[in-house]
């Protein structure tokens, strides 16, 4: 189990090269009944977080292939689970009766609100194995302001733009995220070391990084010039980015979670059915 957890960690830091492309294979997550299904984070053990349900959202978690588990924090009108650390504790949001979005953590079968002070909108998206959490607040002119959570305390992530979220935090405590410019255009950012990086697919017209793992890889999705939406693996020391796309949905595809062992999860709409579905990539090989 070792070796193949070292070779799948050896293909990625290949892969992601200026010159390599990746091949992944591709597995569809479909909540039973349903037509709507995003898996949003992923773990070394490949246990899923996600949601279904495109009105009333309904948090999951997934063994794979099939073993669901509803994750609903109690008496909540909607809910959605986005990160999972090795440990299986979860965060996200839910939207209370009164319509109020809190922020969740789901840790040894205890849900916790957590709530910046003094606001009315809140949502984690990512966590990492220290049980640091990233996600953002929304103020009273529906401006976004991101920030880590840990241990009761809050700390702001700072960035340019007059929005931003964070989307991700690994063991390091780097931090993925996206923020918008002052002309509206959406930028991913990765915060390493107190350092901003800003995101940006070449050529791309819209960008938002949306996880990141251990070995300083960050996913996330792009717009292209023709409006279609397409996932992106980056590579911090090589400084590459890399398309990837599920190919039944090829022009609508969005990577939300990678683990430390080579497999990335997100959605798709389906070009055939027009529903959305959760998958689970895997790297097959890569090509020079």
């Amino acid at each position: 189990m070792k070796a193949s957890a070292l070779t799948l960690v050896l293909a990625v830091l290949f892969c992601v090269t200026a010159s390599a492309q990746t091949v992944y294979s591709f597995k569809s997550v479909v909540f039973p009944g349903d037509t709507f299904t995003q898996t949003l984070g992923i773990n070394n053990q490949s246990e899923i977080a996600g949601y279904h349900g495109a009105t009333v959202n309904k948090g999951f978690t997934l063994v794979l292939p099939n073993h669901f588990t509803n994750e609903n924090f109690p008496n909540s009108g909607q809910t959605q689970v986005i990160g999972i650390n090795n440990a299986g504790s979860t965060d996200g949001f839910y939207i209370d009766n009164a319509g109020t979005t809190h922020g969740l953590l789901h840790r040894k079968g205890r849900f916790t609100t957590v709530d910046f002070p003094g606001t009315t909108f809140n949502q984690l998206l990512g966590l990492n194995d220290k049980g640091e959490a990233a996600g953002y607040y929304a103020d009273a002119d529906n401006n976004d302001h991101a920030y880590t959570f840990q241990a009761g305390m809050f700390t702001p992530v700072t960035t340019p733009g007059v929005s931003s979220q964070a989307t991700g935090v690994n063991d390091e405590g780097d931090v993925s995220g996206f923020y918008v410019d002052n002309s509206g255009t959406n930028h991913g950012f990765l915060m390493r070391g107190g350092i901003l990086t800003t995101l940006d697919f070449p050529q791309a017209t819209f960008t938002q990084a949306l996880g990141l793992n251990n070995l300083h890889q960050v996913v996330g999705f792009y717009m292209d010039a023709a409006g279609n939406t397409h996932g992106f693996l980056y590579d911090v020391f090589s400084g590459a980015f890399e398309s990837v796309n599920d190919p039944k949905g090829v022009d609508a595809t969005t990577i939300n979670g990678i683990n430390d062992v080579g497999q990335i999860t997100g959605f798709y709409v389906d070009a055939t059915s027009g529903n959305t579905n959760g998958f689970v990539g895997q790297i097959v090989r890569c090509i020079e």
